[in-house]
């Protein structure tokens, strides 16, 4: 698992504890527990571990700060090896800090967000050592699963170099599975399998809540990035399902849910159940309904960033066979 890891660090409020601070007259939240889990590739690795993959590995960057203790304990917590996740003095642990009302489990309960993350390019040698992490680690990988998470240009662990890398590599390498998911940049990348959401395959960068892309401009879409990448493509579009194109268009329904939902890390879920899939010889459209399967349990899971285990999904398959029989 190669890229931008995150720690997701939330802070429990107690609303009716709140004072007010005798300082500044503004209201002080009252912190009464804290959490932390593995976020953005670290997402994908809770999803892989328990769905009972074999070996993971992670490579990436920390800092050396408290942050990054507590981020790399989780991994390791996870059966997940660090020898090349670098840690680097002087180097910010990326975090979103989310407070968040402990009675309200719902979206509507969540705080105003706090990002830490890199803003500055990642110098060359760190560079490097991503790549050469890459190399040594090949021979033994039945898959490389891509997050390039950090927006700002080259500032995050998946640079201009790195893509240059993979592209390569995935040349070298056909029996691994390169599988890439990027916030930002998803054009820029080639020879590999790619999963942009519905918004970044047509470029809407601040989608609103309950927005979507007309099912024509998707096609176009994927079309055009099949072309460029010159690779498969799988394009999630939430609560609609996921199209593959591996060249030829196939839409994979998703599972028609209810109640309260939270999206957060569904399409990171749906990355570690689709890859596994494809590890284990599933073809796309197979691989990619595995990873409805898996996302479709994550968004269940209310204020984190849910996991599913591999023996939820036989029941979940079972009701979207349903689901399909009556429509």
């Amino acid at each position: 698992m190669l890229g931008d890891y995150f720690l997701d660090k939330y802070l429990e409020i107690d609303p009716a504890l709140a004072e007010v601070s005798v300082e500044t007259g503004r209201r002080a939240h009252q912190v009464v527990g804290i959490r932390h889990s593995p976020g953005v590739a670290g997402t994908v690795i809770c999803n892989l571990a328990s769905l009972g993959a074999g070996q993971i590995h992670a490579i990436g960057l920390t800092g050396d700060d408290g942050e990054g203790y507590d981020l790399r304990k989780d991994l390791a917590a996870l059966g997940c090896h660090l020898d090349h996740l670098h840690q680097v003095a002087g180097l910010l642990t990326p975090t979103y800090l989310k407070p968040r009302d402990r009675g309200d489990p719902t979206l509507a309960g969540e705080h105003e967000r706090y990002d830490t993350k890199n803003r500055r390019p990642t110098p060359p040698e760190l560079v490097d050592r991503i790549i050469q992490s890459l190399d040594q680690l090949l021979p033994q990988l039945d898959a490389v699963i891509v997050a390039d998470q950090v927006e700002q240009e080259e500032c995050g662990v998946v640079t201009s170099a790195v893509r240059e890398a993979l592209a390569d590599r995935a040349l070298r390498w056909p029996s691994v599975v390169f599988w890439v998911d990027s916030r930002r940049r998803i054009r820029r990348f080639r020879n590999v399998i790619i999963k942009p959401n519905q918004f970044e395959a047509v470029g809407h960068s601040n989608p609103q809540p309950g927005e979507t892309v007309d099912p024509a401009r998707l096609e176009e879409a994927i079309h055009t990035l099949r072309q460029q990448c010159g690779a498969p493509v799988c394009l999630t579009r939430g609560a609609a399902g996921i199209i593959v194109s591996d060249p030829q268009t196939t839409e994979i329904p998703a599972v028609r849910l209810d109640g309260p939902l939270d999206p957060t890390g569904a399409g990171d879920s749906a990355t570690a159940g689709a890859v596994l899939a494809l590890c284990a010889g599933a073809t796309l459209p197979e691989a990619a309904l595995v990873g409805n399967l898996v996302a479709s349990i994550t968004v269940q899971q209310l204020a984190t960033t849910g996991t599913a285990r591999a023996d939820e999904l036989l029941p979940r398959l079972s009701m979207w066979n349903e689901q399909q029989q009556e429509a």
